[in-house]
């Protein structure tokens, strides 16, 4: 398949090969190759008008197409013309092919794939070698509506390096040409090509690149297969399972049993729903829907409010697609069918199957998304490799890497890097995030700004609020939001101190999980519950708010916030998203373990306090009494947790063109 400076006579068929030798070379190669192309597990990704020139029938107008790649993918390409094949029976298939024995040769062994070859090389020094009469007669397969391949550095070189019969063909035939680029796992032989001969189990990969029109310069034609058989390495590489790939997937089937009898545990504690049991392994509810699909990943609560303004960005830019969120939690689902509702149709949800390779293999086969993206710090290296394998490109949206989790993933070595060094892209929520992935391994980390900025406030029934005004309005409040176990005995303690300064003062516990509603009333003396209906009485020292999405409503009801997962007696500590209730002009406070949100903080400045855990009674003390301040701090927390639309157009921008990049 060459093209050069074509420029004589043409043969449009090809003799057998008439020695014993090469009849006998011919039926080993076939053999060989028809086996090791069979076994090999093949993807084609690219441009989508590339793939639609590809599959055209020749019975439509403007059908056939100049198909171009380098000469040392050419055993690979019969894979390719059977896939075009497979969705296109009628196409007819031509190629350019030297007019000498290793021509004869190759026409030969492509002769099964209904490959037909066309001979005719460049004239030098004053030979004939059919090069016009090829010429001619591929204009011709051209405006028939066939497809004609040909290699622009064939068929001696020099390697990658285009020469103008290409474009002489798409010019005379007035057809596109696409540029083609290819991998396979294989060998690469010591011709002056460095061909590639495929080897049998192994995986291959055509990338189409975007069509180029007949005018188009020979630098342009060059540049564009560089760049499609760049890419198609890249993809090859990042798509070959590692040792340490290997190593994970044997550690999830061992686990596979252990978080089979976790789930049945979950589920006992209200914390999986039992209807819907197995989509944690892998099983989808509902059938793919038609066209693109893009996966969102937000583990709970916190990710899932923060992807919601991106999930309404998306829909605007492309409401033809289909966006998959996955959780990780009940708490996470409802917040998202809760925001799906209003989208028709173009927002659906699943729960994330556990990090078994094989399970995570069962969810990505059946939803075939385009493009995955994980909120802040959900990575999980099964994940990771079974996207890798399936060409799906990763990204992570407001990314966040605590000093304990990046300590974690150091302790990993080699393998860190290779994880993170599989990520299409990371957008960091801050500088000091993105200084750790880029150490990790992460090859592009973006500083977009913090996605919980750019939320919009939080939602809360109006009738609702009114009424609770009404109910509480002669008494004093203040708000503990997002609470873990522990921090519950030291708001207890922390509220009998103001209840000496405070009499009639309210404590009102908005545990981050709402099924520790018992717990946490049983800790604040049997404090009355919302999720049961009850209401304080003028007794009632605590108000136990154990319900789900209601957050907005306290917030606007409490001029004073604490946000919980903050104090030293937290189990893991990290803090809160304080963006929500100082988006609401709540005084924030927090303790001092506020690792996973410390450039919030550091934007919110002096609207927002930090305190040790004994000191929280101090710091609730001191906006009570001073109602004005308490104001004063609210207004410029709301002022300085202003949105962030710039941070939502580059990341919808980014996945736009990572999906586009990567095809459906």
């Amino acid at each position: 398949m060459d093209a050069g400076d074509i420029g004589s006579r043409a043969d449009t068929e090809i003799s057998l090969p008439r020695s014993g030798p090469d009849a006998i070379a011919v039926c080993v190669i076939r053999l060989y190759l028809d086996f090791a192309l069979r076994t090999t597990r093949w993807r084609i990704e690219g441009h989508p008008d590339a793939r639609a020139l590809l599959t055209r029938s020749p019975a439509q107008a403007d059908a056939g197409a100049v198909v171009a790649f380098w000469h040392q993918i050419l055993p690979l390409t019969p894979a390719l013309w059977s896939w075009a094949r497979a969705i296109e029976p009628t196409l007819s298939l031509r190629v350019l092919i030297s007019r000498n024995r290793d021509g004869r040769l190759i026409s030969d062994i492509v002769a099964p794939w209904d490959i037909i070859g066309i001979a005719g090389s460049t004239s030098r020094r004053g030979k004939d070698k059919g090069g016009a009469q090829a010429l001619r007669q591929a204009t011709r397969a051209l405006q028939a509506g066939m497809l004609v391949a040909i290699t622009p550095d064939g068929p001696r070189g020099p390697l990658h390096h285009a020469q103008p019969g290409t474009l002489a063909l798409a010019r005379l035939g007035h057809r596109k040409i696409v540029p083609v680029g290819g991998a396979a796992s294989g060998w690469r032989l010591g011709s002056w090509d460095r061909m590639v001969l495929p080897r049998p189990f192994g995986r291959g990969i055509f990338v189409c690149g975007q069509p180029l029109d007949d005018g188009c310069e020979l630098a342009a034609l060059e540049t564009a297969l560089k760049s499609t058989s760049e890419s198609a390495l890249h993809r090859h590489r990042v798509a070959t399972r590692r040792l340490q790939d290997r190593a994970w997937a044997a550690f999830g089937t061992v686990a596979a049993p252990f978080l089979i009898a976790l789930v049945q545990r979950r589920i006992t504690r209200g914390r999986e729903i039992r209807s819907r049991r197995r989509e944690r392994l892998g099983f989808a509810a509902f059938p793919r829907p038609d066209g693109r699909l893009i996966w969102l990943h937000a583990a709970s609560v916190g990710e899932a409010i923060s992807l919601r303004p991106l999930l309404d960005a998306l829909v605007a830019a492309d409401p033809a697609r289909t966006i998959l969120v996955t959780t990780a939690t009940v708490t996470g689902a409802d917040i998202i069918e809760s925001h799906a509702r209003a989208h028709a149709g173009s927002i659906v949800h699943q729960f994330i199957p556990f990090d078994v390779p094989r399970w995570i293999g069962r969810f990505l086969d059946h939803w075939r998304p385009a493009a995955a993206i994980l909120a802040e710090s959900e990575i999980w290296p099964g994940l990771l490799g079974e996207c890798r394998a399936r060409g799906i490109p990763v990204a992570i949206v407001n990314g966040r890497m605590s000093e304990r989790s990046w300590s974690h993933w150091t302790r990993l070595g080699r393998m860190t890097s290779a994880f993170f060094g599989d990520l299409a892209w990371v957008a960091a929520r801050g500088p000091e995030d993105a200084t750790r992935f880029r150490a990790l391994g992460a090859r592009e980390v973006l500083e977009l700004g913090d996605l919980k900025k750019a939320a919009p406030p939080l939602a809360a029934d109006p009738d609702d609020l009114a009424e609770l005004r009404t109910f509480l309005t002669d008494r004093p409040l203040w708000l503990c939001a997002a609470t873990h176990p522990g921090e519950e005995a030291v708001i207890r303690n922390a509220a009998l101190r103001l209840r000496d300064r405070f009499p009639a003062l309210l404590t009102i516990v908005v545990p981050r999980h709402p099924p520790r509603g018992a717990a946490v009333s049983a800790i604040l003396d049997n404090a009355p519950r919302r999720s049961l209906g009850e209401t304080p009485s003028e007794a009632d020292f605590f108000w136990v708010a154990d319900t789900l999405g209601e957050l907005g409503l306290f917030y606007r009801l409490c001029p004073v916030a604490f946000v919980g997962n903050s104090l030293e007696v937290a189990p893991s500590g990290g803090g809160h998203n304080p963006y929500e209730p100082a988006r609401l002009g709540s005084a924030v406070i927090s303790g001092l373990r506020i690792e996973n949100f410390k450039d919030a903080f550091a934007a919110l400045g002096d609207a927002a306090i930090l305190t040790r855990d004994d000191s929280l009674a101090d710091s609730v003390a001191g906006l009570l009494a001073d109602p004005s301040a308490a104001s004063a701090m609210g207004a410029r927390a709301r002022e300085r947790a202003g949105g962030n639309d710039a941070t939502i157009a580059s990341l919808v921008s980014r996945v736009d063109t990572m999906t586009r990049e990567y095809g459906a």
